[in-house]
């Protein structure tokens, strides 16, 4: 089944972001190449597609998952997470109609 996992950057992560970002990426290319991945990435700050400074407010994968259970153990050792970068995250059932 496929989940939404909605993350919550806490305020002025954005260094935290920077330096967690490789090992965050590597772990998201090994659910693409696993074929699990529908899409992936940052909510900008302000209305850009590179807000510079402004960081991110969060972030937004929807993957294919095992269970919910699954979902949540994946997310919860996202790299982001364990840098303390997010103040929470959100995993949801999600159901794909387009």
């Amino acid at each position: 089944m496929l989940y939404a996992i909605v993350a919550h950057d806490r305020p002025d992560s954005l260094q935290d972001r920077l330096q967690a970002r490789p090992d965050h990426l590597a772990r998201l290319q090994a659910l693409r190449d696993a074929g699990c991945l529908v899409l992936a990435g940052p909510l900008p700050a302000i209305d850009s597609p590179d807000p510079g400074e402004a960081g991110f407010t969060g972030s937004l994968v929807v993957a294919e998952f095992e269970s919910i259970e699954a979902a949540r153990a994946w997310a919860d050792a996202d790299p982001y997470q364990v840098a303390g970068v997010y103040t929470k995250v959100d995993v949801r059932p999600f159901k794909q109609v387009f």
